[in-house]
This record gives structure tokens, sequence and C-alpha cells, in this order.
């Protein structure tokens, strides 16, 4: 009985040893992300979302975590470049899935800034009525006019929520300009206006985007190399779905029934005055009807 009992004592320090050994080496790969954060109100209601108390495994599908992005402003300091192209088809940017399946993507940007901060309720609700799956660029000036309306967004399974950047500026490394607007200005610039905002919808919701879109959607091929160093994919689009919400009803629903297997519309949800709702409400039962499913841009390999 006494040998018996020893052993039992030396079976059961054996597991605590290893016990805290595995929380020892857990404790060098995670990062514990509890956060709690209550939003402005929408709608008189508050709204308070806590993050899960799970550790975040950095991945290489998430390099930044691991401090990625202080290498990749290593690996562009000093470098002075001339970029080839400019504009919203340059190389390394994706515009539809690589796809012969009658499949297409919605995506609705939220542009935010003094004329584009505001929410189209009517379009959010057709598609969560017909259940509709969108992918959601949002920038950093939208999330903080419409915090609430944000958190309430990124909680629902139909939206994904990608980066549509912090100062919504064409992403350049040279200040191009598009629109008007001056793009930004050296590597340094690029990273800021795409990290940013990276890390502010990561610090609200727990997720990290996976794509990003620049602010007019123009870009030269080099800062498209940094938004790819850093871990995400540049996405355009093959179908101009309202044209920056100036396009009547029924021309977003025209241009929208110009769509191919595998296309990419570029649409807005921060101007609810545009027709791009009604448009939308228009097409989606004629696509429907010719057989096409709505998808996100995680379902399927993208291609320029």
């Amino acid at each position: 009985m006494e040998k018996k009992h020893k052993s039992l004592i030396f079976t059961s320090m054996l597991i605590l040893f290893s016990g805290a050994a595995v929380l020892l080496l857990n404790s060098t790969i995670f990062e514990e992300t509890t956060k709690s954060y209550t939003a402005m109100e929408h709608n008189g209601v508050s709204h308070t979302r806590t993050l899960p108390e799970v550790p975040y495994l950095v991945t290489e599908s998430n390099p930044a975590r691991a401090g990625h992005a202080e290498q990749v402003r290593e690996k562009w300091a000093g470098t002075e470049i001339e970029p080839a192209q400019w504009g919203e088809q340059v190389t390394g940017v994706k515009n539809r899935m690589a796809t012969e399946e009658k499949v297409l993507t919605l995506t609705l940007d939220a542009c935010g800034g003094p004329y584009g901060s505001g929410y189209d309720e009517e379009l959010i609700d057709f598609l969560r009525e017909e259940e509709i799956p969108a992918v959601l660029f949002v920038n950093a000036r939208w999330i903080s006019e419409n915090e609430a309306v944000f958190l309430e967004l990124s909680e629902d399974d139909l939206f994904t929520i990608e980066n549509h950047g912090t100062e919504h500026l064409p992403l350049s490394v040279s200040s191009g300009t598009a629109w008007g607007i001056k793009g930004t200005g050296g590597a340094e610039e690029v990273i800021d206006e795409v990290m940013e905002n990276q890390e502010l919808i990561y610090s609200l919701t727990g997720i990290w985007p996976s794509f990003f879109r620049s602010g007019t959607a123009y870009y030269d091929e080099a800062a498209v190399q940094i938004v790819n160093d850093l871990g995400l994919e540049a996405v355009n689009y093959d179908i101009l779905g309202d044209a920056g919400a100036t396009y009547t009803s029924s021309q977003v629903k025209e241009a929208l029934l110009t769509a191919e297997a595998g296309s990419i519309a570029l649409l807005h949800m921060n101007q609810p005055g545009s027709g791009t709702a009604e448009g939308v409400m228009e097409a989606v039962p004629l696509l429907q009807e010719r057989g096409f499913e709505f998808v996100h841009l995680g379902d399927y390999e993208l291609e320029e």
C-alpha cells in the first residue's frame, strides 16, 4: 500500500509539472485577446462587445500580429521607387474570383468622411431578409461615426468585414492623385494607411481582415506589393456597381446584370440617399433566376 501511495504522489506531481510546462509553453506562443468595448448608441441602445477569452495563435496567415509590420517597414525604409503603373487594375490587384461557377460577390464600401459617413440601412435590411451575403470594406472614419452599427454588422455571419483604409487615400509610394485626392507618399505612409485601420478593426471585433481596398480603388504596383507584404490581398472589382453611389437605381441594376462567373461587384453602403439599395433589390432576384449564387471573397481563390 505504501509503495502504491508513493506512486500515486509521483504521478500527480508529474501531471502538475507537465501542466505547468504546457502553460509556460503556451505563454510564449499565444497572445491573450480579452477586451470589452462599449460603442456609441445606435437607435437609442448602446452596444457592448466582449471579445472571446481565447488565446490568439500567431500564424503565417496573420503575420503582422507577430511584429511583421515592423519588418515590412524595415524592408521598405529608404527605398526610392518610380512606379510604372497607376490605376484600379494594376499588377497584383485581384478583380474577380477564379471560378467558372455562377457565383457573384457583392462588396460594399463604407468610406467615411464628411460626405460618406451615412448608413444605408435599407440595403443591409434587404440583404438580411433575403439572406444575401456581402463583403463590407470599412474605413476607419466610417467606424468612428458608426461604431454601434459597425459592431452589430461584425457579429452577423452574413457579412465579412474587410479593410478600406484609415484616411481613405489612394495607395501610392509617390503621392499619386485620384479623383482629386492626393494619395500616400512613400512606403511608410502606405503601411500606416493599411495597418492603422487593420489594428482598429481587430481591437474592436477580434476580426483580422484578409483583404484590402484603397480609397478611390487606385494603386501603384509598389503599393500593392507592400499590401501583400503585410499579409493582405488588394481587391477591386470587375463590375462597377454604383460608381461611387452616383448611379441611378436602373444603372445599378443594369451594371449588376452584366455579372459573369466569379464577378466581384463594387457598391457602397454609406450613401442612403443613392440609388444603390433599390438597384440591388431589383437585380438580386433576376440574378438568382439566372442561377447566380452570392458568396464571400474567401470562398474562392482570386485572380487579376
